[in-house]
């Protein structure tokens, strides 16, 4: 397969070059050169090498003076200068014209028209261009035919190191972005995630220029076009529970809020397939077929079928398809202004309710707290969980200071009464250890009685600790479960646990109390 697109303005000389190939060409192109395998339902198998996640003290953004005020430095956003970036934006192209063959894909992220912006990757392996096929939004015949320039491009050249003895290297890894030059660069890493999450960072900084709010959480919509939006960390169920069979799906992971409602940013999902099975996941599980990049997963080399119990590569096995292989999903992927704000926590400390109703104020303090907690770590020895907390639920891809985003947040469940809840998907009956995760059953009966009203006419109680506003009952689910404490055999080993969290979420936003509200930081656990 051959292709003459021109790169040279972008200072690419290579002559074989393949513009959004059709996937089907991609199959037969990693199969060749980039030792694919097709699983036993017909997607596409890679293996991103060494790194299987991101590596976000390897990314850097470019300090200039029109950028350099609006940015949230510190160890999220590391400080590098124009010099270096070209260093290393040479040493991307140096490699990318030693290359045989090239892949460009050209899309859009943002199904709203108004503000979708135009990406180019350039990249050396198909498996990552099928990869961005999927996630971007993929043009017809007509609007690649006018796409023009692109408004940011990616060379992603992640097969060849960074030179650990330039300026700011900490690593053979760099992942460099300018937002003055609106070039990502990547070296040292052929993890794909890092193009989508890069693509995320430029939206993350654009869009609240714009006063939109972007947003790390995954939307879905009801029969009367009712929407949700779900926040969570990695584990917490977001991908999860917004793949409703009942309701449409917007978007599992990147989402904006404008004047006229929310959309995705994405053309596809990238769910985690760890432990990935038909009965609990029958929307993911069934979404895997041709078409479907599965990332480092085990497999049988005899037949083919995945192993996605297997951890033995990684715990961050993925699957990344096209958006409409979910049955339900809303295309457009655009929606109006949401009805209810989920934010998902799995609280391995056990002390949190399974839901709570939020004020205006609650809202914004968890949102900037963006909780949850980790399994003990058995290689160090230790016994307790581990507190989690990232700003807005996504600090890794935060460009400005979480109180922008924070701020927009609060500006838009005011003008359109969007109400927020604290949902736990974690341990119940003590802490990791001692009891036990919350049932999916129980999760998703609880997320249905906050879209069907199940929770309007309940009585509500007051957390003594944590001032949230915890339902008496709720359909479907146990009343014995709702009230934390009454889970815990050993209530003053409950107390002291939660009162430990309670200190945990104190001191994680002493960091944030200037740029806080009296009334937020009022929010917060009383001690």
């Amino acid at each position: 397969m051959v292709s003459t697109f021109n790169l040279s303005k972008h200072d690419i000389t290579v002559e074989n070059v393949i513009r959004n190939a059709a996937p089907a060409d991609l199959y037969g192109l990693a199969l060749q050169q980039d030792n694919g395998a097709i699983s036993d339902v017909g997607a596409m198998i890679a293996m991103s090498g060494k790194k299987t996640g991101r590596s976000p003290r390897d990314k850097r953004i470019v300090e200039h003076p029109d950028s350099q005020a609006d940015i949230w430095w510190g160890s999220v956003n590391i400080k590098l200068d124009d010099h270096t970036f070209v260093i290393n934006r040479d040493r991307a192209l140096s490699y990318l014209n030693t290359c045989e063959r090239i892949y460009v894909m050209d899309g859009f992220a943002g199904w709203d028209p108004k503000y979708r912006v135009k990406v180019r990757i350039i990249c050396s392996r198909p498996y990552h261009a099928l990869f961005m096929n999927n996630m971007l939004i993929r043009p017809t015949d007509a609007e690649l035919a006018t796409f023009g320039e692109p408004d940011y491009t990616i060379y992603n050249a992640g097969r060849f190191p960074a030179n650990r003895h330039t300026s700011h290297m900490t690593s053979s890894t760099s992942i460099d972005l300018s937002f003055e030059r609106k070039e990502f660069i990547i070296l040292g890493t052929e993890y794909a995630g890092e193009m989508k999450k890069g693509i995320f960072t430029i939206m993350n900084y654009i869009m609240p220029k714009n006063g939109v709010m972007s947003m790390h959480c995954s939307a879905n919509e009801g029969d009367k076009q009712d929407v949700s939006l779900f926040f969570g960390l990695s584990g917490t169920g977001k991908t999860t529970l917004s793949a409703d069979p009942r309701r449409n799906l917007i978007g599992d992971d990147e989402h904006c809020w404008t004047d006229d409602g929310v959309f995705n940013i994405e053309g596809g999902c990238y769910a985690k397939c760890v432990n990935l099975s038909a009965e609990k996941e029958p929307e993911i599980y069934s979404a895997i077929r041709f078409g479907t990049v599965l990332e480092n997963v085990v497999y049988d080399k005899r037949t083919h079928k995945v192993d996605f119990d297997s951890i033995s590569i990684t715990e961050n096995t993925r699957a990344a398809y096209p958006i409409e292989f979910i049955p339900n999903a809303k295309i457009p992927c655009v929606g109006g202004h949401p009805k209810n704000i989920i934010f998902l926590t799995a609280d391995a400390f056990g002390v949190l309710p399974p839901v709570a109703k939020l004020t205006p104020a609650q809202a914004m303090y968890h949102f900037i707290s963006g909780y949850t907690a980790k399994v003990a770590g058995t290689e160090e020895g230790v016994t307790e969980p581990e507190a989690t907390f990232s700003a807005c639920f996504g600090a890794a891809f935060m460009v400005w200071h979480p109180s922008k985003y924070a701020e927009l947040l609060a500006e838009k469940i005011r003008n359109h009464g969007a109400q927020a809840w604290l949902v736990n998907t974690g341990w119940s009956g003590g802490q990791y250890g001692v009891g036990s995760r919350m049932k999916l059953a129980y999760t998703r009966a609880i997320i249905d009685a906050i879209h069907n009203g199940g929770l309007d006419n309940v009585v509500f109680a007051e957390d003594p600790i944590f001032g949230v506003h915890v339902p008496t009952t709720c359909p479907n689910v146990p009343a014995e479960i709702l009230t934390p404490k009454n889970t815990w055999a050993d209530k003053a080993a409950y107390d002291a646990t939660a009162k430990k969290l309670a200190s945990l979420f104190n001191q994680n936003f002493e960091k944030y109390k200037a740029d806080s509200s009296a009334e937020i930081v009022g929010a917060g656990p009383k001690v």
